[in-house]
């Protein structure tokens, strides 16, 4: 129970961030690269700020010798393709790509570590994925190629970070370092050619809530709670991300209920129960 309030926690995180990266990149409040930029340095001063108030660490200093810079290259290049991406599909296409390919990544993961998967695992795999279609491919019309690649890329990116994730021992510590050495990746952006930084104040806002809670809090209870799960449990829980997403919407903008939400969540959990039951049977 005490997992499963933490995953739960850490998903309505990431549904709450895909919630402020659409508000703000869909109404054109900011533009994408500066974005990412703000994203992660909220991200690393709120979870900087956290670390020195609730762990033994007295410095920032000491805080880089966790953390890896695997999992801060793997953090930033998601961050990045995810806005850059998001310029160019609506959300349903958008999440479509980055859940389908984060699932994959992780399963590929999981099989080149040396494990097998039984049928009942990938039946359970199969089940989630297919309520995934059914909530977003309704939604899908006319993507863009370059939008497909910059989010297939993201995904490929943050199951990479996710895996990194189940090794983790000190999960604050570690989020805290990984977001503090996207900083000088996020400096080498303003040497971009077509760099162009600007922002509405809302946009701004959009960025800093993104960053300091959805992200950096979010992320540090995530990694707090992989190495309670396997590498296909937290793919697939993933999935529900979308859906939680779809209900926030409901209840935050008024969007209705439809018959491919309801299915698709009974198709994903039934998917994620089912893979719990093969773990313990």
């Amino acid at each position: 129970m005490h997992t499963l309030i933490y995953t739960f926690l850490a998903l309505l995180a990431f549904a709450g961030n895909s919630v402020l990266c659409r508000l703000a990149l869909a109404n054109n409040l900011i533009e994408p690269v500066y974005f990412t930029q703000i994203r992660l340095l909220s991200g690393a001063v709120c979870l900087l700020l956290i670390a020195l108030c609730f762990t033994t660490t007295r410095s920032a200093q000491s805080l880089l010798s966790a953390g890896s810079w695997r999992g801060a290259v793997a953090l930033f290049v998601y961050a990045l393709f995810f806005s850059l991406a998001y310029v160019s599909l609506d959300t349903a296409t958008g999440a479509l790509v980055l859940f389908s390919v984060v699932q994959f990544t992780l399963i590929a993961l999981y099989l080149r570590a040396g494990h097998t998967m039984a049928a009942r695992q990938w039946m359970s795999v199969l089940l989630a994925m297919s309520g995934l279609f059914v909530l977003l491919v309704p939604g899908v019309s006319n993507p863009s190629p370059l939008g497909i690649g910059l989010m297939a890329i993201a995904g490929a990116a943050w199951g990479l970070y996710t895996h990194l994730g189940t090794h983790s021992r000190q999960p604050l510590a570690d989020t805290t370092a990984n977001f503090m050495r996207t900083l000088p990746l996020c400096l080498l952006l303003l040497f971009l050619p077509t760099a162009q930084s600007w922002a509405t104040q809302e946009g701004v806002i959009l960025a800093i809530l993104s960053g300091a809670l959805a992200s950096g809090a979010g992320y540090a209870v995530w990694y707090y709670v992989l190495p309670r799960l396997t590498g296909l449990q937290a793919g697939l829980s993933q999935l529900t991300v979308p859906l939680l997403a779809a209900l926030a919407g409901f209840a935050l903008l008024g969007e209705a209920i439809s018959w491919q939400l309801l299915l698709s969540g009974l198709l994903i959990l039934t998917g994620i129960a089912l893979l719990q039951y093969s773990r313990q049977g």
